[in-house]
């Protein structure tokens, strides 16, 4: 019994001795919720523990109760710690920035965006461009800078180019525009001692002359040849026999201008006038019309009768040669000038065998009218060869026009010469240098 008494008082004094037991669960879990409950609603100055908190000591640590409890309204470093610790469940207090703050570092990354742009002058005047975002596409084309960069050249030298045009009308000159020449402006194989002809020049490369170039033949298809002098007023006349067609060739005869297409036949364009052998239709710009009674045929002799009266008041200028770069240019036409004068009065009749088959073609355009031809035969045919016959002499002359004025023969066709000078002072100047 007195042992057992004597254990009894044992452990009574051991409880006696052992402290009273300290709620450190409780006080973790109070200490750890204390802080996210005061800073759930940020503030500008930092959050402080209430007094009566109370953080649990650090077994490392030798201060008492009695130390931690009159040190509970400053923060000891233990707390700080477990309120780190705390802060890793939470987002941080830190991080959470407020409304005020992200104005006010706006205001100041402005303002030393501002200072920086002051600072440097804008060269260009345009918002400095963002880098692009690189892209791994290897099939898409990359945009250079230097496209843009050239089109701004380009836009420049178009502005300086329309600033020196402005300039030159300032000064009173004229901007003219130039195109190339046409076929063989500047050459002809007419000269004073001759007589009028078939030219070399002014023909297709497939049309073959004669020894005497007085007759034409073809096989390529319709192509034409004019002679080397036109009219440009009065009344004229002349002949061409049909020496030979054979079973496929055909012709297309009549009067062409400087402009006629030399690769079509005559009456292609709105520049030639023909009559054709088949059913004896004229023909004007592609266009047949009902005209003689039949055609004709290989052995017929077609007389080609025009009249221009006072053409030359209706003729428009001869177009003017300049010199450009080492090569001669012809004056463009302007828009603004007149179209072609119509000759009141003028005509084209067609003859054959010195019977007249009517007028043709009425108030032609002012012009220098040519005597034309064009042939046509399949490949492997003989060529269709024609002859013609400027007077004076002619086979089947009409000896009644109708009351029309009696034509003279295009044999008295003057030589007019060839206009070849070149209207600028860059010629004059390398004509001077030569001399």
């Amino acid at each position: 019994m007195d042992s057992l008494q004597a254990t009894y008082k044992d452990e009574e004094e051991d409880d006696e001795d052992d402290p009273q037991p300290q709620p450190p669960p409780t006080t973790d879990a109070d200490s750890l919720e204390a802080p996210p409950a005061t800073t759930s609603t940020p503030s500008d100055t930092p959050t402080e523990p209430p007094n009566d908190a109370r953080s649990e000591p650090d077994p490392s640590d030798d201060l008492s109760e009695d130390e931690a409890a009159s040190d509970g309204s400053k923060k000891s470093p233990k707390s700080g710690r477990e309120e780190g610790d705390g802060s890793d469940e939470d987002p941080p207090p830190k991080k959470q920035k407020q409304l005020s703050s992200l104005t006010a570092d706006t205001k100041e990354e402005d303002g030393t965006n501002n200072a920086a742009a002051t600072a440097t002058p804008a060269t260009n005047g345009s918002a400095p461009k963002k880098s692009k975002k690189k892209s791994n596409n290897v099939w898409a084309t990359k945009s250079t800078r230097k496209g843009k960069k050239k089109t701004n050249r380009n836009n420049n030298n178009n502005n300086s180019n329309n600033n020196n045009n402005h300039h030159h009308h300032a000064n009173g000159e004229d901007n003219v525009l130039i195109t190339p020449v046409p076929r063989f402006p500047d050459k002809s194989d007419d000269t004073e001692e001759m007589k009028i002809c078939l030219s070399k020049v002014y023909k297709a490369e497939k049309v073959e002359l004669s020894e005497d170039r007085m007759s034409a033949g073809s096989t390529k298809g319709y192509r034409m040849v004019r002679a080397t002098r036109g009219v440009v007023v009065g009344a004229w006349y002349f002949e061409i026999r049909v020496v030979k067609l054979g079973e496929s060739g055909h012709t297309r005869l009549g009067w062409s201008t400087e402009k006629g297409d030399l690769q079509a036949p005559v009456g292609y364009d709105g520049n030639s006038f023909g009559y054709r052998d088949i059913d004896g239709s004229k023909i004007h710009e592609a266009l047949r019309e009902k005209y003689g009674e039949e055609g004709y045929k290989e052995g017929d002799v077609i007389g080609f009768y025009i009249n221009l009266p006072d053409g030359e008041q209706y003729a428009p200028k001869s177009s003017q040669l300049v010199w450009y770069k080492g090569q001669r240019y012809v004056y463009a036409q302007d828009s603004t000038q007149d179209p072609p004068k119509l000759v009141p009065g003028s005509e084209i009749s067609f003859f054959k065998n010195g019977i007249c088959q009517g007028v043709a073609f009425k108030d032609l355009q002012g012009g220098r009218y040519y005597p034309a031809a064009s042939m046509f035969t399949l490949p492997n045919e003989p060529n269709c060869t024609v002859k013609f016959n400027f007077g004076p002499d002619f086979e089947c002359f009409p000896e009644d026009f109708n009351e029309r004025p009696i034509p003279r023969p295009m044999s008295e066709v003057p030589y007019l010469g060839f206009d070849n000078k070149v209207e600028n002072e860059e010629s004059n100047e390398k004509k001077s240098q030569k001399e």
